[in-house]
């Protein structure tokens, strides 16, 4: 099994959960997260006062899947999420030791 975690622009949440249950991927947790890379923030205007904005918004969405769903969840990702700009994001995978159902004990494979 493995974790894939991720960061996208908060108007792409909607492409990619799309995306992703096109290929049958439903199940998923999304966080609104903060934070920067490359972009490293920006510039805004206030009242006439201009200010730093260092971590900017994005969408942390969190999977663990099947080995063999991982590509396709991974494809799925990068094309919905591609603006080809700065900020698109990044996807980490991780592996899962183990994953336990709470409700019915299930583990691993059964469990997700």
């Amino acid at each position: 099994m493995k974790k894939i975690e991720a960061i996208i622009k908060p108007f792409k949440m909607d492409d990619v959960r799309e995306a992703l249950a096109d290929v049958g991927i439903a199940g998923m947790t999304v966080t609104e997260v903060k934070g920067f890379g490359r972009q490293k923030g920006h510039t805004e205007l206030y009242r006439g006062a201009e200010y730093q904005v260092d971590f900017l918004p994005k969408i942390k969405v969190e999977l663990v899947l099947a080995d063999e769903q991982v590509e396709l969840a991974i494809e799925a990702i990068e094309k919905s999420a591609k603006t080809g700009k700065i900020g698109d994001g990044k996807i980490f995978v991780t592996n899962v030791e183990t994953a336990i159902r709470i409700r019915t004990g299930e583990h691993n494979e059964d469990a997700i």
